[in-house]
């Protein structure tokens, strides 16, 4: 059983300087997450090419860094609203350059990354993560689970907090919002994922009931848990934290919380079963994140991996004034 919980760092691609400080993050984080030897050099090097290439290429850009939400390493996911790839394959080649530079670029990014994913739209933009792990980690590198958690701007410490849990062939999840933000609300969620981490494999109701009283001191938190298991979730939530399942034919099911507090005034909780037939997303995402974004999706956001779903729900929906989180997730023996 592996679990770890994320909190991303974000660096908004608006100036080359911006390449530097993005190259410094991912060695930071690369280092907290005990990456051995030279892999948080080689982190800062997949950062720093991915903002670099925003810099020439694009606008609007961004990176989310952060751990894997299974195993160790870290994941760096890069989204712009630029001008899109219409020569994707050849942009992943060593050598290929329009700017004149050495073109490694890309092609040193897929090479480099013990997994690797990019989709673009002419016009719209594109979208990238590159994730490096330990050597004996690389399978986790290829799991379906994604998750992006952010504080609001000025804040140091996130109220959000996620984590995902593989047993086996089943995978759970939990999303957590402390109320508020700033350093009670993340006290609340650190409390509340510290909990989780001992009580996961129990029932959804349990583990509420279990996060209930250990939250009982606290200023109280949503929560939003989700079990996959072969073609189907079991999602359980208290409080304002949304789940939908997507697929390329369009979102299939809107769940929202039932209304209460976790540590203050909850509920019996309820379970809802939600089908998950082959290509489905779940996804998980905290009131930080704009609830529309469900109402009419491309078909280009549709057909996303998770990764690259949580990089565009964030960049596109996120309030900056919350925290916020996006979870998305497939169940485990499902590869991307």
């Amino acid at each position: 059983m592996t679990l770890t919980a994320a909190r991303a760092v974000s660096v908004r691609i608006d100036h080359y300087s911006a390449v530097h400080l993005a190259a410094a993050a991912a060695r930071s984080l690369g280092e907290q997450c005990g990456l051995p030897g030279s892999l948080p050099d080689q982190v800062a090097v997949l950062a720093s090419e991915l903002a670099s290439n925003i810099d020439k290429h694009a606008r609007d850009g961004a990176l989310y860094i952060q751990p894997l939400p299974l195993g160790a390493g870290v994941e760096i996911l890069a989204v712009d609203r630029g001008p899109g790839m219409p020569e994707l394959e050849r942009c992943l080649a060593d050598g290929y350059t329009t700017v004149g530079t050495l073109g490694a670029g890309l092609g040193a990014v897929s090479r480099i990354a013990t997994d690797f994913t990019i989709r673009t739209q002419t016009g719209t933009g594109t979208l990238a993560s590159a994730r490096l792990t330990r050597l004996d980690q690389t399978a986790v590198a290829r799991q379906g689970a994604s998750l992006v958690c952010l504080p609001a701007d000025g804040e140091e410490r996130c109220g959000d907090a996620g984590a995902v849990v593989d047993d086996g062939t089943v995978r759970t999840a939990a999303v957590i919002d402390g109320l508020g933000h700033g350093p009670a609300a993340a006290e609340a969620a650190d409390s509340a994922l510290r909990c989780f981490r001992a009580a996961a494999e129990r029932t959804l109701p349990d583990i509420l009931g279990a996060m209930h009283r250990t939250l009982r001191h606290t200023r109280g938190a949503a929560v939003a848990l989700l079990r996959l298991d072969g073609e189907q979730a079991l999602y359980c939530g208290i409080g304002n934290i949304r789940a939908v399942a997507l697929s390329h034919d369009g979102v299939h099911h809107r769940l929202t919380g039932q209304p209460g507090v976790v540590g203050w005034r909850m509920p019996t909780p309820k379970t809802h079963t939600i089908p998950l037939p082959e290509g489905t997303t779940a996804v998980l995402h905290t009131d930080g994140i704009d609830a529309r974004w469900t109402h009419a999706p491309t078909l280009f956001t549709l057909r996303l991996p998770p990764q690259l779903l949580t990089a565009a729900v964030t960049h596109n929906h996120r309030s900056t004034r919350d925290d916020a989180t996006v979870l998305a997730l497939r169940p485990h023996q499902r590869h991307l």
